[in-house]
């Protein structure tokens, strides 16, 4: 159906609500705003749905995630599971409880049975809950750290992990045999509680799941020895982290854990920040105002969805910097590790996962302590798929896994990045540099110069709509397709191309299988562990380019990185941009 086809069948069917309706008149004259809100279905992809919220067929509603629940609805009932249930968690954003009722009335509508979140709740717990209630699947509503204009649906199969791709492509088959999206089936919530359909979960698993978490401290009696003094300031960005992080840190010796009052409640707004991303120093400007005034040890701050955290310390030199994904996933690296080793708990079969595009650092911290690294695509859906395939039916130990993307876990109860479980790992981390007189930054620059200065950067590339999309995968297919690996005085020595599947060799032309599943991404190696890698992203209208050096100081890292990404902006902005 044309895009001005699909508009016309939303504006006239009596089975769309008046404030579709109403949002849908005002657009009427505008062809390019009808063209993007209809010209496709939102696509549902490898985490689910996510865009902007809105009326038509390429936006998040009720009526796209109602469509979306029906599809995993079919899928639950291929499996014979309806009476295992399928849990829903959501967050702070514009719509996601309505959103998460809506889903909750498809479920029941097909006879299955729905466990609801009372309010608000981190992702992480909505995985650890679908474990912990044996249920057949998951869903929680949230667009993580995008703007304020997004919202998604987010889907994990029985074993808490983010749904596999074979999963999902049933999903997706399923979501297309939908013609009409006006004959999904739902029934009321009184309706579906009355026939025991629907049960309202809350307290209980938060109990069950903080439990849990707190097993998985690595030296328990230094955050009860150091944690009366030790001060905190925390932000939830206005998110779904505030209760469940501040009641951990509480629990487990930290009483001084300091709150962000502007940022404290639920907001969809995101009102104090531009964005609601612990990557972006402007998130933790309240924060750090708020630590001029306080003396503490160091800051933190959740997204929306409490399953990403970002840490700020101060610097020798007095200033307040925000650490990288990478940093941070390394200091938590080297102080699981070390301790383990010196407590003799460390497993002789144990193994750690981080993404392609993760720094090359973690590899050398692993190294020193002969634990193997697993690389996995860019998501922690892949990691979550390595501890199924290698811990639990396998004959490894998974301790940590993390990507540059600010996203951590450590233990296996959840199997999605989890803040609420790295707030505590960190804190007591950072505790423990106190322990040797040391800030959290200091504690970095000891890692670095034990295994030596790795740096990353990154540059990403917003372009929106069909005209975004289209310029995006151009410039791709154009550095896949002329096979380009001189990008200004900067030459590839090897290129993985995971959508094709294999690494070419530069000087002997030879090409080798790679071991990771069909992606859209291109890897350039360039020599001396220096790389760069390009994708497009899989939650945003963005193309993004990841770039990572080693030298032997950090002022020849910084001279290196610079040169890199300016090599390599020379070709890539000439394509995306003509």
């Amino acid at each position: 159906m044309k895009a001005n086809e699909s508009y016309k069948f939303w504006m006239e069917n009596d089975y769309f609500d008046k404030d579709t309706k109403d949002e849908l008149v005002k657009i009427k004259d505008n062809m390019n705003e009808i063209e993007e809100r209809f010209y496709k279905n939102l696509e549902f992809g490898t985490g689910g749905l996510r865009g902007i919220i809105g009326a038509g067929t390429n936006r998040v509603n009720i009526y796209t995630v109602r469509k979306a629940s029906q599809g995993l609805a079919d899928y639950v009932k291929t499996l014979g599971h309806e009476e295992k249930g399928i849990v829903i968690a959501y967050d702070s954003r514009y719509k996601s409880p309505e959103f998460a009722l809506e889903a909750a009335k498809v479920f029941a509508g097909n006879g299955i049975k729905v466990y609801l979140f009372d309010q608000l709740r981190p992702t992480p717990e909505l995985s650890f809950a679908v474990r912990h209630l044996k249920a057949a699947a998951g869903i929680v509503i949230t667009a993580s750290h995008n703007p304020k204009e997004y919202n998604g649906y987010k889907v994990y199969g029985e074993d808490g992990g983010q749904l596999p791709l074979e999963g999902t492509n049933k999903v997706v088959a399923f979501i297309n045999e939908i013609k009409d999206i006006t004959k999904v089936k739902f029934i009321e919530k009184e309706d579906a509680e009355e026939k025991g359909l629907i049960k309202i979960v809350g307290k209980e698993v938060d109990d069950e799941y903080i439990t849990c978490l707190k097993t998985l401290c690595v030296n328990p009696e230094l955050a009860r020895e150091i944690g009366e003094e030790f001060k905190i300031i925390f932000t939830p960005i206005h998110g779904s982290g505030n209760i469940l992080v501040r009641r951990i840190l509480d629990e487990i010796g930290f009483k001084k854990v300091l709150v962000v009052k502007e940022q404290e409640l639920p907001d969809p707004n995101f009102s104090t920040v531009k964005y609601p991303n612990p990557e972006e120093k402007d998130a933790f400007k309240l924060a750090i105002e708020m630590a001029k005034t306080e003396d503490v040890d160091m800051i933190f701050g959740t997204d929306p969805d409490c399953d990403r955290i970002g840490v700020v310390v101060r610097n020798k030199d007095g200033e307040y910097v925000v650490l990288t994904g990478n940093q941070i996933g390394c200091l938590m690296m080297e102080y699981i590790l070390s301790q383990k080793k010196n407590k003799g708990n460390l497993p002789n079969n144990a193994f750690i996962a981080k993404t392609i595009v993760s720094t090359e650092l973690a590899n050398d911290i692993a190294k020193a302590y002969n634990v193997e690294i697993v690389e996995v695509l860019t998501g922690f859906k892949f990691i979550g798929e390595k501890i199924k395939q290698l811990d639990e039916n396998g004959d490894k130990k998974f301790l940590f896994g993390f990507e540059e993307s600010y996203g951590y876990l450590l233990g296996t109860y959840v199997r999605d990045k989890d803040a609420v479980v790295a707030s505590m790992i960190i804190a007591e981390m950072a505790a423990y540099y106190k322990s040797r007189d040391m800030s959290l930054y200091e504690g970095l620059m000891e890692i670095l110069d034990k295994y030596g200065y790795t740096l990353e950067g990154i540059t990403s590339f917003t372009l929106k709509g069909k005209e975004g999309l289209e310029r995006i995968d151009f410039t791709l297919e154009r550095l896949r397709n002329e096979n380009i690996i001189e990008f200004g005085d900067c030459k590839a020595v090897a290129v993985r191309d995971y959508l094709k599947g294999d690494r070419f060799d530069v000087a002997t032309g030879s090409k080798e299988k790679l071991p990771l599943p069909e992606s859209n991404v291109l890897y350039y190696e360039m020599g001396n562990n220096d790389w760069f890698c390009i994708r497009p992203s899989g939650t945003e209208p963005k193309i993004k380019i990841y770039y990572g050096v080693t030298e032997s100081t950090m002022d020849k890292s910084k001279e290196k990185l610079k040169k890199l990404q300016d090599n390599v902006l020379s070709v890539v902005e000439k394509m995306l941009f003509g």
